[in-house]
């Protein structure tokens, strides 16, 4: 009865944002014209991301490489056919590729980048529909056009500059009537961002100025923990908000602008996280919506970071924990489901780890895909791609049917606790319960796991602990899932055993006595080229018969 009211509420909630949005959109139009036009741009912020500059040669020769797809144009604008896919179109009308075509310094360049935003202009600018005018894409598509318009203007007629700029000043006005109707999270930080970065980008009043700052202050203070961490709990948006964030700075620095109040404290705080989610390999961790990420983005954020130290081992407002020895990193979510917009986002993940020796992964979860539809973003989501406990196939937090709300969490685990223990011996241990299969099993996770200082020795225990007097309508079976990054290779020791592989030669045999082990096919959605097939370890056990398993990791030679 309590998620049927919270899915109605929830339901009600979105259909008044969406209906105010719409009103919001129509004033928008009727007033378009009264918007003034400013003369020029002031700077040209950095952009932090790679470049690369066989995609600007594709691009050259009509070929867009975008989302894991491609677009054959063969000279025409990529804007007049039926685009291959969604996440394409987003790449595609959010103009981030044309960083790569400032890789290439050429006029071919500039007059190709200016001839495709001139028919962006002529099919898309006044239109506000569809997804070249969502939100987060208007908010990319307005950061992507003020780093880059150097390669776009340069040698352009003033016909086209003024076209530029008037376009540029009527989505910065959009950006600002959707914020108040724009859900909290990523996507209204980088408005945020967006909006701060066109008021000292072009010319503003000093009053635009500060309200600009001030509204991105307040998204430090509500999505910012004090752990560093996002509000979502996805290690990658602090990467995502570092990488617009520090070309923000250095822009309100080089112009002698007063820097917004958090912005310098915010940015110092976001590192200790990053370095709290990155892997041994050097690659983040894959929670709550986080996908693969590229090594050299990564390097060029941290090569800004001022506050280097030693990882944490805990992130309290964040809800992880970090087990650390000799070589080998163990990350652990101990986080509940966060509120509001996030619920859209997050993962059914309580309780899952994943595992880094060396220079390589060896336990991870599914992570999300970059470029996949939407049905496998929300199978990503299951606790079945993570590592831990599943019941009764069922994920611990369950998730909306509706489409409306995004598949929203509307049932999330409420209780998780964490009881941190260091040994004399150096072992660091954790124990864990959440409480998301109590409700409608009767059932209550608990999760132990060690490392030894070493770092050569992991130690699991799983127990199912069914409350007393709870009888159940059906039988209760339970899967212990440890899904293996596809670097790895697995080979079947014995039936209580498996022997991981890295590409170097480094080895961890698993095991688990008296429980059969076994190597089944599993999926990876977090691969840099996109969704690709990998092996998982399962464990399966019958509460009926036993409700507890014990498993070992240890390092070979």
């Amino acid at each position: 009865m309590q998620s049927g009211w919270r899915f109605a509420s929830m339901y009600v909630r979105e259909a008044w944002r969406r209906a105010l949005r719409r009103v919001a959109l129509l004033r928008l139009k009727l007033f378009r014209h009264s918007i003034k036009v400013p003369e020029r741009l002031i700077v040209a912020p950095t952009d932090l991301r790679s470049i690369d500059p066989h995609v600007a040669d594709e691009i050259l020769n009509g070929r867009f490489l975008l989302a894991g797809r491609m677009l054959e144009t063969n000279g025409k604008s990529p804007f007049t056919f039926t685009l291959p896919s969604r996440p394409f179109a987003i790449r595609l009308h959010s103009f981030g590729w044309l960083r790569h075509m400032r890789a290439n310094k050429t006029e071919r360049s500039s007059a190709a980048a200016r001839a495709i935003v001139d028919s962006w202009l002529s099919i898309h600018a006044g239109r506000m529909e569809g997804i070249a005018w969502e939100t987060d894409v208007t908010a990319q598509r307005v950061i992507a056009w003020l780093s880059h318009s150097p390669v776009v203007l340069q040698n352009a007629d003033r016909g086209f500059y003024r076209r530029f700029m008037k376009s540029l000043a009527f989505q910065v006005r959009f950006l600002h009537r959707m914020a108040p109707f724009t859900l909290g999270g990523l996507e209204l930080f980088r408005l945020r961002i967006a909006l701060a970065m066109a008021s000292v980008a072009m010319p503003a009043r000093a009053s635009t100025l500060r309200r600009a700052a001030q509204a991105l202050d307040r998204e430090f203070d509500s999505q910012i923990l004090s752990d560093g961490g996002h509000v979502s709990r996805n290690p990658r948006v602090g990467l995502e908000l570092l990488l617009d964030l520090l070309p923000l700075r250095q822009t309100y620095v080089n112009l002698g602008h007063d820097l917004p109040q958090k912005l310098i404290s915010g940015i110092d705080r976001m590192y200790p996280a990053l370095r709290f989610f990155r892997h041994q390999d050097g690659d983040l961790a894959l929670f709550n919506g986080a996908t693969s990420t590229l090594a050299n983005e990564l390097m060029s954020v941290l090569r800004y970071d001022e506050t280097a130290g030693q990882p944490f081992k805990a992130l309290p407002h964040s809800r992880y924990q970090r087990l650390s020895g000799g070589k080998t990193v163990i990350i652990v979510d101990t986080g509940t489901p966060p509120s509001g917009g996030a619920l859209r986002t997050v993962h059914a993940g309580s309780l899952s780890f994943e595992m880094s020796s060396g220079r390589h992964r060896f336990i991870v979860n599914s992570g999300s895909p970059k470029f996949a539809g939407h049905r496998y973003v929300q199978m990503a989501r299951t606790t079945a791609a993570h590592s831990t406990v599943i019941l009764n196939d069922t994920s611990s937090s369950r998730f909306s049917p509706s489409p409306f709300l995004n598949h929203a969490i509307i049932e999330p685990v409420r209780t998780i606790t964490v009881e941190r223990a260091e040994t004399e011996d150096g072992r660091d241990g954790i124990k864990l319960s959440h409480d998301g299969y109590l409700r409608v099993f009767g059932v209550l996770h608990e999760r132990e796991l060690t490392l030894n200082a070493a770092g050569s020795i992991v130690t699991g225990h799983d127990r199912l602990v069914v409350r007393e007097g709870y009888e159940s309508d059906e039988p209760l079976k339970a899967v212990a899932r440890f899904h293996i990054h596809p670097s790895i290779v697995l080979h079947q020791s014995d039936g209580e055993s498996v022997l991981l592989t890295a590409p170097d030669g480094e080895s961890w045999l698993f095991s688990a006595p008296g429980n059969e082990v076994l190597i089944a096919e599993d999926i990876f959605f977090a691969d840099s080229s996109g969704i690709c097939g990998s092996d998982q370890i399962e464990i399966d056990f019958d509460l009926a018969e036993k409700t507890e398993i014990r498993w070992f990791l240890s390092r070979k030679g």
